[in-house]
């Protein structure tokens, strides 16, 4: 009996001090999600795919640019807040979402994150704060240290699901809408 609630403790004990995923830091010194995917679909249909990923996901991206191999967007992700059922938006993360296509391989990175808290107006809006974001590597003070931890993982996790999602896009044949041609009807004939 002793031996299995010392056994039971420590499981608890290590479960409680498990490590978070977290992200990589790049030559800068800046946080990165980063992924080299191999594939066999070509570099001008990757390329074509990941700027009508951009496009599609007009909330997420603000402005890109795109090369012959390449394609560079700015984007924003908002993270949430949740107590007990009811969550608020928290804040928003700025950040860079890069690509790159060679053939038979591509990799797209999410880099320079930002972070701007948002407060409550008198109109019961959250709106941001300030316009001077914070870079997540940033470590802030020792009060502010637990709520930090938990935007660290709010945007690891939604950094992760938004590749998650681009691969699924790539991966996919995507098939364009052709507008129908407008049939002519006829009155003379019935």
């Amino acid at each position: 009996m002793k031996y299995s609630l010392i056994l039971l403790f420590s499981i608890l004990l290590s479960s409680a001090f498990a490590q978070q995923k977290q992200f990589t830091v790049d030559e800068r010194g800046k946080y990165v999600h980063y992924e080299v995917v191999e594939t066999k679909v070509g570099k001008d249909s990757l390329v074509s795919r990941a700027e009508r990923f951009i496009k599609s996901n007009k909330k997420s991206f603000t402005k890109s640019t795109k090369t012959d191999s390449s394609v560079t967007s700015n984007g924003k992700m908002i993270i949430d807040k949740t107590i007990l059922v009811a969550s608020h938006p928290s804040g928003e993360v700025n950040y860079v979402f890069n690509f790159e296509a060679r053939e038979g391989k591509y990799r797209y990175w999410i880099t320079d994150l930002e972070y701007i808290p948002y407060n409550r107006n008198r109109y019961g809006n959250y709106v941001a704060t300030t316009n001077i974001a914070t870079p997540l590597e940033k470590a802030p003070g020792k009060l502010s240290a637990g709520t930090w931890k938990d935007i660290l993982e709010s945007v690891y996790s939604k950094a992760t699901s938004l590749g998650e999602n681009f691969k699924k896009t790539l991966a996919t044949v995507q098939v364009e809408n052709q507008p129908k041609k407008a049939q002519s009807i006829s009155t003379k004939k019935w």
